[in-house]
């Protein structure tokens, strides 16, 4: 296939982004079909794969894309839980909070002078920080995950762009060989 690039072309000159190729404009179907040294039918199979290779690398990213607006919400609701208790500590008053024991259990306490907080890390892991360490490793947690999603967007974007071109080039293929048996089958009847 690497012979074909000479008749293909790639937006903007892009190889790849992060591991996911980028798909080659078709310019001239008969030559990009000569140089791959393929007929029709195998052009077209290798395609209809990249398609769906395509389709399995955006299932993945837009699951990605899913965890992470679901966790943004969370890391930003205990960055504010933090500034409460450290309010709270700078007006000396107590902090009185709900919290869920069991689903649909809850329980009052009323949290005075604290010094730290624990946070759950994942994997059934929970570290116990001071309030200006929580406070800290919550903001850099919360820019990770935001600076994330913005390249899963740009991701997500160039894969779509890929899956057009994979698409547009699809059917130039097949119209091309329409095209060549349309024209063999009038040279026969004349």
């Amino acid at each position: 296939m690497a012979a074909a690039a000479a008749s293909a072309s790639t937006p903007q000159g892009v190889a790849e982004r992060r591991g996911i190729p980028a798909a080659a404009f078709v310019e001239d179907v008969e030559a990009y079909l000569r140089q791959a040294g393929l007929d029709v039918n195998s052009a077209l199979a290798f395609l209809q794969e990249r398609l769906q290779q395509y389709k399995i690398v955006e299932m993945k990213l837009l699951a990605q894309q899913r965890d992470l607006q679901a966790k943004i919400p969370d890391i930003e609701k205990c960055l504010d839980i933090v500034a409460a208790l450290q309010a709270k500590k700078a007006l000396g008053e107590a902090l009185i909070a709900d919290f869920e024991l069991s689903e649909g259990i809850y329980s009052r306490a009323k949290i005075e002078d604290t010094n730290s907080v624990c946070l759950w890390l994942g994997a059934n892991v929970m570290l116990e920080y001071s309030c200006d360490e929580a406070n800290a490793l919550l903001k850099k947690n919360l820019e990770n995950a935001k600076a994330s999603l913005e390249v899963l967007v740009a991701d997500l974007q160039f894969l779509r762009d890929q899956q057009t071109i994979t698409q547009v080039t699809i059917a130039r293929v097949f119209n091309w060989d329409v095209h060549q048996r349309r024209s063999k089958q009038a040279v026969k009847e004349t």
